[in-house]
């Protein structure tokens, strides 16, 4: 069963809502509502126009077994609003999210390695990516397995939702 990673566009909106909402789906079951809550990213209008946003104005990739879409992450130039920019060229990690049925067969990682392929074929060294960082900060250690090291430490909002940036040099 290979991973095959293509370049998605606004015709795959509706298939990363639907990994979006496999994983909060996932998350609720397990009971971790801290990091996306507990709503499917397909009824929050705000998640939507984010999905439609990075879409648009990013690079996005859709993995896939046997033509399924299986996982998805968009690539664009900067961080989102709540992360301070460098002052040096990178490529930024969005949306990450694979179809839970598909839990445990390398899709995350699979399109991580992607986007380290691509921000280096764009001649930038830097890549980096936030997110949660509560709970047992289980998904901050599955980045660093990835190859990417915790540089600083945000929260948002008036609920302060905990965050971890990550670099990687490419």
């Amino acid at each position: 069963m290979g991973i095959s990673i293509r370049d998605g566009g606004p015709d795959d909106i509706p298939a990363i809502l639907g990994m979006l909402d496999s994983a909060v789906a996932w998350l609720v079951a397990q009971g971790r509502t801290g990091q996306w809550g507990s709503t499917p990213w397909s009824e929050n209008p705000k998640a939507v126009a984010m999905v439609e946003r990075y879409v648009a104005q990013g690079s996005p990739y859709i993995a896939e077994i046997d033509g399924v879409p299986v996982g998805t992450l968009t690539l664009t130039d900067s961080p989102g609003p709540y992360i301070d920019a460098v002052d040096e060229p990178e490529r930024y990690v969005h949306l990450l999210a694979s179809d839970r049925r598909f839990k445990g067969h390398g899709v995350g990682s699979a399109l991580l390695a992607h986007a380290a392929e691509e921000t280096r074929r764009a001649g930038i060294s830097l890549l980096r990516v936030d997110c949660y960082a509560g709970d047992d900060r289980k998904l901050v250690a599955y980045y660093e397995a990835n190859g990417f090291t915790a540089t600083e430490a945000f929260v948002v909002g008036d609920d302060k939702w905990p965050g971890q940036v990550l670099a990687r040099r490419v």
